[in-house]
């Protein structure tokens, strides 16, 4: 089988295809309908892809890519964690505003295709994760971020809320402009959400339920 990537074809059906599959789920998604979105004939996918689980994957293969360098490149342009984390939040944000067929196909596809789709996803979060990582070190030696902090939950929480925000433009028809979400984000991320007050009552929580709240 003849595999050509990079070349107008092969992205003018990777294009249909997750156009295809935004608008009926992959599952009920068939060759057929691509190659007509496409505007191509059946046989023709067969000479770029294996099959529809191919697409797939080769769709994710292709994501995890252009998000990395869009990741690496806004991180390397900030000057302060801060600033960085910012860059981060922001790009993640416009990725997905920019392919919203791709969007919505990963948000909603990643957990069903969990097999199929696992290796370059899982690249994708590991990266992801590296990265807050080192922001998280970065801020804590310029002293702009917590040193007392479980970074593993930190990781989640920034990776799930970016995910949720994501996920509620999607569902509510993508009717505001999703990287402009990027400073409230961050600006929670960092002050969160008590007073000085609050911090004091956390103080005083009993131990056990100190550790239920960071082990959660």
């Amino acid at each position: 089988m003849s595999v050509k990537r990079n070349t107008d074809k092969y992205d003018q059906i990777l294009a249909a295809a997750v156009k295809v599959f935004a608008d009926r789920g992959f599952a009920q998604s068939t060759i057929a309908q691509i190659a007509q979105e496409a505007g191509v004939a059946d046989g023709t996918i067969y000479l770029y892809f294996k099959n529809k689980d191919d697409i797939l994957v080769q769709f994710y293969e292709r994501m995890t890519e252009h998000v990395s360098e869009c990741f690496y490149k806004a991180v390397a342009e900030g000057t302060t964690s801060i600033d960085k984390l910012y860059n981060l939040v922001r790009a993640h944000l416009e990725v997905f505003q920019s392919q919203a067929s791709g969007a919505i196909v990963y948000q909603s596809e990643t957990h069903l295709q969990w097999r199929l789709v696992q290796e370059p996803t899982r690249q994708m979060s590991r990266m992801y994760r590296e990265l807050i990582s080192k922001l998280v070190a970065m801020g804590q030696q310029e002293g702009t971020i917590r040193s007392d902090l479980y970074v593993g939950l930190v990781k989640r929480l920034i990776n799930g809320a970016v995910e949720e925000v994501i996920n509620t433009w999607i569902h509510t028809g993508m009717d505001h402009d999703l990287p402009s979400m990027a400073e409230p984000l961050v600006d929670l991320f960092i002050k969160g959400i008590g007073t000085q007050a609050g911090a004091t009552a956390v103080d005083h929580l009993a131990p056990q339920d100190n550790q239920k709240i960071m082990v959660q």
